[in-house]
């Protein structure tokens, strides 16, 4: 399974990022983009690649570990930016960024005691990918509208565990499918 580990924004947080992610469409050039759809956006906290099936049962009892462990804490979605000149571009986030990242770092070391192959370890950068694109595309216009952009604040409640369904169909533009396969509260118990 191609497996990663996420915190899912509410579905009214989701509804304000839509209403600004379609006035960003109004802008010139916006068709060189491919726009992500709402059922894909999250904050990825481990990225796991495909796992084997016999290492999804005790990664997901580590993760529940994790949750168990990490108190709930205060997210909002907060201006933007861009990686690999274009590529892709993400709405940021402002809060308890501080749990965030150790929701990340947790969340990353479950999977190696797990023995799910990680690669290289990288500072965690909180991001929610609005729109890539196959080449350099100049998105400072992007980048500078969401600058103005902040959603209401909410509880980061549970961790989740997502499988990606990769597009078989072929045709151009079409999204991955995303499936919580397992959602874990945050208690802050441990």
């Amino acid at each position: 399974m191609r497996l990663f580990a996420a915190v899912l924004p509410p579905e009214d947080v989701a509804r304000e990022l839509a209403t600004e992610v379609a006035e960003l469409k109004k802008l010139p050039g916006a068709d060189a983009l491919r726009w992500t759809g709402r059922p894909g956006w999250h904050f990825t906290l481990a990225f796991y690649g495909e796992v084997d099936d016999d290492l999804v049962p005790d990664l997901s009892a580590r993760l529940e570990r994790v949750a168990h462990r990490t108190a709930p804490f205060r997210l909002a979605l907060r201006g933007g930016g861009q990686f690999g000149h274009g590529r892709a571009l993400w709405a940021g986030a402002e809060g308890d960024l501080a749990t965030l990242r150790l929701l990340a770092d947790r969340s990353e070391t479950a999977a190696r005691k797990a023995g799910v192959p990680m690669g290289e370890h990288r500072r965690y950068k909180p991001h929610l990918t609005v729109a890539r694109s196959r080449s350099a595309v100049d998105v400072r216009p992007y980048v500078a509208a969401l600058d103005a952009f902040t959603s209401r604040t909410w509880t980061v409640d549970e961790l989740a565990l997502v499988r990606s369904h990769l597009p078989t169909s072929g045709v151009a533009g079409e999204q991955p499918r995303y499936e919580a396969v397992a959602r874990r509260p945050l208690t802050g118990a441990g």
